[in-house]
């Protein structure tokens, strides 16, 4: 039994010793390795090569990145703003549209007549249908005009030769009972957006014009007048 523990014990301390030698050898190739790495060797150069182009097309990548954005981007901002401004035409149009249809409910109903409504105050009620979107200003103007009958009605072109918003269309005449009317608005929508204005524009100096009309005969709305 003496004889075989020794012979056990001769095994494990062999092993111990080809894993401490085996551990060894390898640390010191690797310690070996790096140190040739670092002191500039042939390899290591590559290495050293294969990062530098590594870094520099990637900043190659970022500087095409940012060259073909610089080009694009004006592109795709002028089709963002002529979107936008396209659809706030279209939106203005249909908030003068309703604004006029309500004024002219009351020339129609007898409430201007039986108010004593003015022309200003006429204009009062539409900017305040238009409000916020389109401003009160030089840009709104307001014609009512009465005809006798609805073949009589005379409707203008209210863009002149020149370009321009004819200005004698501002008249103020809402009728009387029975009376055949027609109310016209107009708004000049200065067009802002680069290059839309040469598809949309249809006045001098880069101007939309907006319109909305209602066309009506007023309503019997007193004693006097049993039907029209």
């Amino acid at each position: 039994m003496m004889k075989m523990r020794v012979r056990v014990q001769r095994r494990l301390q062999r092993a111990a010793y080809r894993v401490r030698t085996t551990s060894a050898h390898f640390f010191r190739k690797t310690a070996a390795h790096f140190s040739t790495l670092r002191s500039g060797s042939s390899i290591g150069r590559a290495i050293s090569r294969k990062t530098a182009v590594h870094f520099s097309a990637l900043r190659s990548r970022s500087g095409s990145a940012a060259i073909e954005f610089a080009f694009i981007a004006p592109i795709f901002f002028l089709f963002l703003m002529a979107t936008l401004e396209t659809g706030l035409i279209y939106l203005g149009n249909f908030v003068l549209q309703n604004a006029t249809d309500d004024a002219a409910r009351q020339i129609r109903t007898g409430q201007v007549a039986a108010s004593g409504m003015t022309q200003a105050q006429f204009r009062t009620l539409i900017c305040n249908g238009i409000a916020p979107l389109l401003a009160c200003d030089a840009n709104l103007q307001i014609d009512v005009e009465t005809f006798t009958s609805f073949s009589a009605a005379n409707i203008t072109n209210p863009i002149l030769a020149s370009g321009g918003l004819d200005p004698t269309l501002n008249n103020w005449a809402p009728g009387g009972v029975c009376s055949i009317v027609l109310v016209r608005t107009f708004y000049s929508w200065n067009v802002a957006t680069p290059l839309l204005a040469l598809s949309l524009a249809n006045m001098s100096g880069s101007t939309h014009l907006l319109t909305a009309a209602a066309a009506f005969r007023n309503e019997p709305y007193n004693n006097t007048v049993s039907g029209c």
